[in-house]
């Protein structure tokens, strides 16, 4: 019995749960009120009509002492009984009007009775048999004779009944008005919050599995009051960060898209060749032995090639699962012998790019992973050599930054520079600044992007800085590699 009621309340609408919450407060204060302006009207009757009966009482009293009888001084349906009572016992009197008594005297002989045993003024409210409710009141009229006066009440009561009719009726009106136009304000109040939700309903319906996709949805209006205004705010920010999350997704699985398909696209052609080669050392071993070494020489370049790009694709995927897997093994090393190995490497296979090393007069102690850092230099180099003409001077220095506890280490060339529109992707994986550069030349595309994961890992960025006939990459790593294990997210800066 109570479950389906509660079912149909909470499948209410807000505004109607309110407006019923409304007129059950209001019909509980009705109630309330109506009683006590009910029991305040009826105690403020039954006063006024006590009065009245001690008023008429002083003038009988006087009359019954005067003249021994009640003539001239009765009220219409009023009951009164005389009492001698000198002898203890209260004895009825006779009446001059039988009309004076009612059909049964035991209520008037018991107050009298009661009466002489208090000696004071008695008030009783009693129901007279055959005649209906009554006001009962004693009073000595003079020693030995005792008074009982008795006034209708039905006045009162009809008033009393008349007041609650009114009352009822009244309050049932205003209840009603109250229900009725209260919903409809609470509603327009809870409009906004109504709009918010279609808003929500609209964003549900939006194809959020596009690529591209944003919500073109907001909620707006300025009605509602602060509260509902800070809902509004609470609810745009919400959206504007799904947007943000929506384009950061979009553009992670476009960057995934255009990885996997560089990536297959760097893998087929070294694939290619060893299967050309492969046919042709076949070939050779059949019908040219002589030409069996040229073609192992080359399979075994094209597979050095391959594995070179696997080992950087490896390597890129264990920096961007840093946080499960350590790929650094940090120790403490000179930073300044780093430089001159790999400036004495790069002299040896670049010979036709000079290369000018200034160090400071001691070593640069650095915890670092020695052959990361290595390699990071060995890229900025190559990269350096590859993107420049022969004959292009390059320079490395090597400092350190008090202030900022920092190391730095600066590759500069004297090339023609990297485009502005190209300086914010060259970090970029498979990016390169000259799309028509073949692969035997400009490499993989994977070099800068290898030297800023490294980098980054050791708490580092890397910052560029390029014009025509002049760039230069700035490596900054930590004095003491804290910055190694909360390093993530992209941090190149472009100056």
């Amino acid at each position: 019995m109570i479950a389906r009621p509660r079912r149909a309340y909470r499948r209410m609408r807000l505004g109607t749960r309110l407006a019923l919450g409304l007129g059950a407060l209001a019909l509980v204060v009705f109630a309330v009120v109506g009683t006590a302006l009910t029991t305040y009207m009826r105690d403020y009757l039954s006063a006024q009509l006590d009065t009245q009966l001690a008023q008429a009482q002083i003038a009988q009293s006087k009359s019954i002492a005067d003249y021994g009888t009640l003539s001239g001084k009765k009220y219409y349906s009023w009951f009164y009984a005389v009492y001698d009572v000198s002898k203890g016992t209260p004895e009825l009197r006779r009446p001059e009007d039988p009309a004076d008594l009612p059909a049964d005297v035991d209520d008037f002989t018991a107050l009298a009775s009661a009466q002489t045993a208090a000696h004071q003024e008695l008030l009783r409210t009693e129901h007279l048999k055959g005649a209906g409710t009554y006001r009962l009141r004693a009073c000595e009229v003079e020693p030995g004779v005792v008074l009982v006066s008795a006034a209708p009440m039905e006045d009162i009561e009809d008033t009393v009944g008349q007041l609650i009719t009114i009352q009822v009726v009244t309050f049932a009106l205003a209840l009603l008005a109250l229900v009725v136009f209260g919903r409809r304000m609470l509603r327009r109040g809870l409009k906004p919050l109504s709009d918010m939700a279609s808003t929500a309903h609209g964003i549900a319906s939006h194809d959020l599995t596009e690529s591209a996709a944003r919500l073109p949805l907001r909620a707006d209006g300025r009605d509602g009051g602060p509260e509902v205004d800070e809902l509004r705010t609470a609810f745009n920010t919400m959206l504007e960060h799904i947007d943000d999350s929506l384009a950061v997704r979009a553009e992670a699985e476009q960057r995934l898209r255009r990885f996997v398909a560089d990536a297959s696209h760097e893998l087929r052609t070294p694939l290619m060749s060893v299967r050309g080669y492969a046919d042709l050392f076949q070939y050779a071993a059949a019908n040219a032995p002589e030409e069996r070494d040229r073609h192992l020489a080359r399979l075994r370049a094209e597979a050095a090639r391959m594995g070179i790009l696997l080992d950087d694709l490896l390597l890129l995927a264990r920096l961007d699962a840093a946080e499960v897997e350590a790929p650094l093994r940090l120790e403490d090393a000179d930073l300044t012998e780093l430089v001159r190995q790999a400036a004495d490497a790069f002299r040896a296979s670049r010979t036709d790019h000079p290369l000018t090393v200034t160090t400071g007069p001691g070593a640069i102690e650095v915890r670092l992973d020695a052959q990361r850092v290595r390699q990071v230099l060995d890229n900025l180099l190559a990269n350096a050599a590859v993107h420049t003409p022969p004959g292009t001077p390059v320079s490395m220095d090597v400092a350190v930054a008090v202030t900022s506890g920092t190391a730095l280490v600066r590759i500069a060339d004297a090339g023609p520079g990297i485009p502005p529109e190209d300086q914010e992707r060259v970090f970029d994986r498979f990016y390169r600044v000259d799309k028509a550069r073949s692969r035997d030349r400009g490499g993989s595309g994977l070099g800068l992007a290898v030297a800023q994961s490294l980098v980054r890992a050791h708490g580092g960025r890397i910052e560029l800085n390029s014009e025509p006939g002049a760039t230069v990459f700035t490596v900054r790593l930590p004095l003491d590699g804290a910055g190694a294990a909360a390093a993530r997210g992209p941090e190149t800066t472009a100056v």
